[in-house]
C-alpha cells in the first residue's frame, strides 16, 4: 500500500478531498438548480443541501473515534461508491421526499469516506502542507466544475447536476480503491495506547472551524441566486463562478508557502473577520462590480484560514481523531448554513445574511482565541 509521502497516495487523497468536499465548490449551483430547475423555494432548496451535509456530519461523528481501528481504503472506497449510487437515484427523482432521502444517503456515505481521508492527511509527516496540496486540487476541480456544470444543466436539465455528482463520486471510489494510502506515521509513540480525552483548546478550534463553515455555506449557497435576482444575468454570474475557481487555486499553496512565516493562531483570528466583511459586501451590493469582487474572494478566505486551522489542530491533537472529524466540523456548520440562509432570505431578504455573518464571525473569533498550543500540548505533540 502507498503512503501519504508517495505521490500515488497523495493523488488518491486529492481526488477524495475534491469528491468529499464537493459542497464547498458546488453549493451555489446546487441550490440554484434546485430553485430554478426543480421549482423549490429557497428554504426547501437549502434544506436538501442541508440533508446531505447533516448526513456527512453524522457519519464523521460516528467514524472519527474509530479512525485508527478501521481500514481507511475500504471505508473510503465503499463510502464513495454508495454516494455515487445515491446521486444516480437522485437524478431520477423530482419530488422533495425522494430527493431528501437520496441527499441524506449520499451525505452519510461521502462523509464516511471524507473522514478517513482527512484523518489520513492529519497523520502525515506535514499535515499543513499536505492539506494545502489537496486544497490546491480542490481549486482545480472548482474551475472544471463551475466552468462546465452550469452549461450542462442549461442544456440537459436539472438532473444533470446529480449525474455529475455521481460521476465524481464514482471516480473517487475507483481511485481510492487503487491508491488510497496508509498514514505515514501510524507507529508514532503513544498512538497504540488508549487515546487521551480531547482537550478544551482542540474543541475550541473545532467549533471555530464549524462557525466559519456556517458563514461560508450560508453566504455561498446564494451567490448564484443573488446575482440573477439582482439582474446581473446568468452569463455574467457564471463567469464570476468560473473566475472564482481560478482564484481558489492560490490560497492553499499560499498557505503552504507562509506556513513558517505566519502564526496559525493569528491567521485563524483574522479569517472570520475578513470572511464577514466580504459577506456583507456580497449581500449589500446592488451593482455587479462589488458583488463580483466579493464573490471571487469569499471562498479563498475559508480555504486559506482552514489550512492553518488544520495544521494547528494537528499539533493540538496528534492521534488523527480530531482531524478525522474534519467533515463534521466543516459540515455541521455547512449543514445549518443553506437552510438558515434560505430562511433569512425568505423572510428578511439577502442583507439579513450579511448581518448574520458578522454575528457568527464574532463567535468564531472568540472560539479561536481559545485554540492555542499551550505548554502541555506542545510537550505531548513533541513526545
Amino acid at each position: 500500500m502507498t503512503t501519504t509521502e508517495k505521490w500515488p497516495g497523495r493523488v488518491a487523497l486529492m481526488v477524495a478531498h475534491c469528491a468529499g468536499m464537493v459542497d464547498l465548490v458546488a453549493l451555489p449551483v446546487w441550490v440554484g438548480t434546485l430553485i430554478t430547475a426543480y421549482g423549490f423555494d429557497p428554504q426547501q432548496a437549502g434544506a436538501l443541501a442541508t440533508l446531505f451535509l447533516v448526513g456527512a456530519v453524522i457519519a464523521s461523528v460516528f467514524f472519527a473515534p474509530q479512525f485508527n481501528r478501521i481500514n481507511g481504503r475500504l471505508a473510503a472506497t465503499g463510502g464513495f461508491a454508495i454516494a455515487a449510487l445515491a446521486f444516480v437515484l437522485a437524478s431520477t427523482q423530482t419530488a422533495f421526499g425522494p430527493l431528501a432521502a437520496a441527499h441524506t444517503l449520499a451525505g452519510l456515505s461521502a462523509g464516511t469516506a471524507l473522514s478517513f481521508t482527512h484523518g489520513t492527511i492529519g497523520r502525515s509527516t506535514n499535515p499543513h502542507r499536505l492539506f494545502a496540496t489537496v486544497g490546491t486540487a480542490l481549486g482545480v476541480f472548482a474551475i472544471i466544475f463551475l466552468g462546465a456544470t452550469p452549461n450542462i444543466i442549461a442544456a440537459v436539465g436539472g438532473a444533470a447536476l446529480f449525474q455529475v455528482f455521481a460521476g465524481v463520486m464514482a471516480l473517487a471510489a475507483i481511485v481510492t480503491a487503487l491508491l488510497f494510502p496508509k498514514p505515514a506515521n501510524l507507529e508514532i509513540a503513544g498512538t497504540s495506547a488508549v487515546p487521551q480525552k480531547i482537550g478544551r483548546a482542540v474543541w475550541a478550534g473545532i467549533l471555530g472551524v464549524s462557525t466559519m463553515a456556517l458563514i461560508q455555506a450560508m453566504v455561498f449557497s446564494f451567490v448564484q441566486q443573488i446575482g440573477t435576482d439582482r439582474g446581473f444575468g446568468m452569463q455574467a454570474v457564471t463567469g464570476v463562478l468560473i473566475a472564482l475557481g481560478f482564484v481558489n487555486l492560490f490560497p492553499a499553496p499560499l498557505a503552504a508557502i507562509l506556513q513558517n512565516r505566519l502564526k496559525a493562531e493569528k491567521v485563524v483570528l483574522a479569517g472570520p473577520v475578513v470572511q464577514a466583511a466580504i459577506a456583507l459586501l456580497i449581500m449589500l451590493s446592488v451593482s455587479f462590480v462589488p458583488y463580483a469582487a466579493g464573490a471571487l474572494l469569499f471562498t479563498a478566505v475559508m480555504i486559506f484560514t482552514h489550512t492553518f486551522a488544520f495544521g494547528l489542530l494537528s499539533r493540538l491533537e496528534g492521534t488523527g481523531r480530531a482531524l478525522a472529524a474534519t467533515p463534521a466540523m466543516l459540515m455541521v456548520g455547512s449543514a445549518i448554513g443553506p437552510i438558515l440562509g434560505g430562511t433569512l432570505v425568505k423572510f428578511s431578504g439577502y442583507p439579513a445574511i450579511g448581518i448574520a455573518a458578522c454575528l457568527f464571525a464574532l463567535i468564531a473569533v472568540g472560539l479561536f482565541s481559545q485554540a492555542r498550543l499551550r505548554e502541555d500540548a506542545a510537550l505531548q505533540a513533541a513526545a
